[in-house]
């Protein structure tokens, strides 16, 4: 039984685009409200396929983490960190590569569609086949509860489940467990004590997934139990094992609907991006120079707001009442391109006002930063140093000293 924790981690790629704020970044803000929050920069899944060029990591990541705190990711809410600060992840992703089988790294469907999508560079490495464990390590290593992904990620958060059944079916086996578990409900007292065993039967025999709830919520309940008791009980009521490692659930989230300046997905890599914290006067320029409707040859010629980029702008930015005042002005030619485009360069400059100034105070002092970031680490080792003393434990890794 552990705390509904959300992980979440993003790869540096410097400045950030807004994109990435709608995409990503927005949610973030929403769920560290609801949760605790665990966010990394996944500098380890950066080597993946750029190990060859490691030298632009670093800048990357001070960039990236200044626009997570633009955009209102409040440490004093969330933990911040990096993964490679977090030694932890890389000893979980070793001891799971003992018992993950190949076969499941090979099936994962980002595997083949990014070695086709980047086929300029030498991805027949360990590394990149061993990615999804990898991230599989970063999310059970915090014994997530969530993990907000897109709907293309979710066969990683299943990998995950999977790898972390496996794990606690193969090594969740604890002596004297039966004895230790008698010894639990007896601490839970007789009428509770009862109604565990009642709904573990029901739950077991019967697949009743209400009783297997009703089961969680008892013992999440029960001051009377310590931890281990807790757990050992947890393990027990869904099977014979101990848990060790938590199965997470994929928390979806929309997909972002921000197009690029061409009409296409915003992104770097198409040069069509707005970045979160650029300056007013070349995001002014860049939406008055997006193409429109090609129909409107002239100021008088009706256009259809479906075929102009400009106005996915509007449907992340405006209002109702704006959306109907451009696409009724864009049908009859009652206004022009230019003064369709001007509410949502207002839109879009208001937006970012809010990240220049929540980013300012650390572009004066960028050791307010690090000092997050070092914290964050902190906090983050206390975390998985726990899950990894019961994963040595289970394994048989928790011997000290030498033999004589």
């Amino acid at each position: 039984m552990f705390p509904e924790l959300v992980v979440s981690g993003m790869r540096p790629t410097g400045a950030l685009h807004l994109g990435h704020y709608h995409g990503a970044l927005k949610n973030w803000v929403r769920l560290q409200a609801e949760h605790p929050c665990y966010f990394f920069v996944a500098d380890w899944h950066a080597l993946t396929t750029h190990y060859d060029s490691p030298e632009v990591i670093e800048a990357s990541v001070w960039d990236m983490v200044i626009d997570w705190l633009a955009a209102g990711v409040d440490p004093a809410r969330s933990t911040l960190f990096i993964q490679s600060r977090v030694p932890e992840h890389a000893e979980l992703h070793l001891l799971l590569s003992m018992c993950t089988p190949l076969g499941w790294l090979e099936r994962v469907p980002t595997y083949k569609d990014q070695q086709e999508k980047l086929a300029d560079r030498d991805l027949a490495t360990y590394g990149f086949l061993g990615y999804p464990l990898l991230q599989s390590a970063d999310i059970l290593v915090y014994r997530a509860a969530w993990v907000p992904v897109g709907e293309d990620q979710v066969p990683h958060v299943e990998l995950t489940r999977e790898v972390a059944r496996r794990f606690n079916h193969l090594f969740g086996r604890e002596p004297g467990l039966q004895e230790k578990v008698e010894a639990a409900i007896r601490k839970l007292g007789g009428k509770a004590g009862k109604t565990y065993q009642a709904l573990r039967t029901r739950y077991q025999e019967q697949g009743d997934a209400a009783a297997l709830d009703e089961g969680r919520a008892l013992l999440q309940a029960a001051a009377s139990l310590g931890q281990d008791d807790r757990e050992r009980l947890s393990g027990w009521l869904e099977g014979s094992r101990r848990m060790i490692l938590s199965e997470p659930q994929a928390l979806l989230t929309e997909a972002s609907r921000m197009p690029g300046v061409d009409g296409q997905k915003m992104s770097k890599s198409y040069g069509n991006a707005i970045a979160m914290r650029e300056d007013p006067a070349s995001v002014t320029r860049k939406i008055r120079t997006m193409p429109t409707d090609p129909a409107r040859v002239r100021r008088t010629d009706a256009g259809e707001p479906e075929r102009c980029p400009v106005w996915q702008l509007h449907q992340v930015y405006s209002p109702a009442d704006t959306r109907e005042w451009a696409a009724a002005g864009c049908r009859s030619a009652g206004i022009g391109c230019l003064e369709c485009k001007q509410p949502v360069i207002d839109a879009v400059l208001r937006e970012q006002q809010a990240f220049h100034e929540r980013a300012q105070p650390y572009l004066d002092n960028p050791a307010l930063v690090r000092d997050i970031m070092a914290d964050g680490c902190e906090r983050a080792r206390k975390v998985a140093s726990e899950t990894m003393r019961d994963v040595r434990q289970a394994m048989g890794l928790a011997y000290q000293g030498s033999a004589t």
